[in-house]
């Protein structure tokens, strides 16, 4: 019975919606772009998509874990996310194809089975998950990036098409995974999925009837995992930071400014790297300033 979540991202604007019970939601960003005659109807659309899965959270599935997976579909919403920023920086006449990405993890899910690597049945869960981390890690090479070398790592469809993503993506990845397997009701165990706090480490499954009251801390949950996305984002590209010498933003516009190669510290970005964040951010730099 209580309401569920939402994540106000942009003002209220003084026009009611049609039931005239409400206002309807000012995207500020795609505005002050539409006005400067930038093209935003596949990044709005990506937002409404990105705002149809957050309203299926509520309170309760909200807090569970990314391996049980209920309410919104949290690979669609971090595409979702992707397909936004996508249409920001490049400007292309067509969306971001999220649904194909979408199929792309079916894909995945269903190669787990054709390339043999279903354990055989009545196998014990640590022996099915380590068939599964042998798929995911070694037969189809996911391996982990560092976001602060390459803010490519945090959108889904970048780690699905370079096999190369943050933590975070390659939780949700295994996640979705587990979901599918479940769906087609290969699993007669309750699973989770170990979340790293390290610099190096992968995320794993395990057998939640053996957990520990300790493992909690390493359980990512669906609301977790979605603000630690938006928060991860919003500090990479963000330019107005409260700390700004760990803003990566400004950080691109020192290294873009002196040239690649005549910065050290946190500022030696690849060249490629910078012009991204130079390029999504930007729009966002200059509203602001006009603004203020």
């Amino acid at each position: 019975g209580r309401p569920p979540y939402t994540i106000r991202a942009c003002a209220n604007s003084g026009d009611a919606d049609d039931s005239g019970g409400g206002l309807l939601p000012r995207m500020v960003l795609h505005d002050s772009l539409d006005a400067a005659g930038v093209v935003t109807d596949h990044a709005r659309a990506a937002r409404e998509g990105f705002a149809t899965q957050i309203g299926r959270l509520t309170r309760l599935n909200a807090e569970t874990s990314i391996a049980i997976s209920r309410g919104a579909d949290l690979a669609r919403a971090a595409l979702c996310i992707a397909a936004e920023d996508d249409s920001l920086v490049s400007h292309s006449s067509v969306p971001l194809p999220v649904d194909a990405f979408i199929a792309r993890l079916d894909d995945l899910s269903t190669g787990f089975l054709a390339a043999g690597f279903l354990p055989p049945s009545g196998a014990p869960p640590e022996v099915f998950f380590d068939h599964l981390d042998r798929y995911l890690y070694v037969h189809k090479g996911f391996r982990r990036t560092n976001v602060a070398s390459d803010a490519r790592a945090m959108y889904l469809h970048s780690t699905l098409t370079c096999r190369s993503g943050s933590a975070l993506m390659l939780s949700l990845i295994y996640s979705e995974l587990l979901k599918t397997l479940r769906l087609y009701g290969l699993l007669d165990f309750d699973e989770e999925i170990s979340f790293p706090h390290d610099l190096n480490g992968l995320p794993r499954g395990y057998d939640k009837r053996r957990s520990k009251f300790c493992d909690e801390p390493n359980i990512m949950t669906a609301k977790s995992l979605l603000v630690e996305i938006l928060q991860t984002l919003k500090g990479m590209f963000w330019p107005f930071q409260s700390n700004q010498s760990s803003s990566l933003f400004l950080n691109a516009v020192a290294a873009n400014h002196h040239g690649p190669g005549n910065v050290g510290g946190s500022q030696a970005r690849s060249h490629g790297n910078i012009r991204f964040v130079l390029c999504i951010t930007w729009s966002a730099y200059n509203c602001y300033c006009h603004h203020t």
